[in-house]
């Protein structure tokens, strides 16, 4: 058992993934993409509990601009994996995204209790960019303060 009641999970190396910088994408770019969304989106309605293709998907879907649809299923996995600290990272991503601050700073604090600690890559995780410059975000960087205090 983890911190509070959260469970360490082991995830597959697609699970894991991080967001990359976004730059622009090309039209083959956005072709391929749009190609990836429309295979795992029947790929997930004939199997909503598949959670790599779940995750791809989500990340597709950032990737892509689609920022709603990408939140709705890390809404989804969250509720497939209460207790993991990157589904809830990426749901603080999805939510900030859509510019929904109060609910990253909730994401982000159930995150940190189930365990996530890159703090470095939090500070600069392009997803996270307009959250960064909300008041909440002073709230998150003293939690991280006092999570690397209570680990030292």
């Amino acid at each position: 058992m983890g911190e509070g009641n959260c469970i360490f999970l082991h995830l597959s190396p697609l699970m894991t993934k991080k967001s990359k910088p976004r730059k622009g994408l090309n039209r083959q770019q956005k072709r391929d993409l749009d190609i990836e969304i429309g295979f795992l989106e029947g790929v997930v309605r004939r199997d909503p509990g598949y959670l790599d293709a779940l995750q791809i998907l989500g990340d597709d879907y950032t990737q892509r601009g689609k920022y709603q649809e990408g939140l709705r299923i890390d809404k989804a996995l969250a509720q497939l994996r209460p207790d993991d600290s990157l589904v809830h990272y990426n749901l603080a991503c999805s939510y900030s995204l859509t510019e929904q601050h109060d609910l990253v700073l909730k994401s982000l604090e159930t995150a940190f209790a189930c365990g996530y600690r890159d703090f470095k890559w939090l500070a600069e995780d392009p997803d996270l960019e307009a959250f960064r410059a909300d008041e909440g975000y002073v709230k998150v960087k003293s939690m991280i303060r006092k999570l690397k205090v209570k680990k030292a």
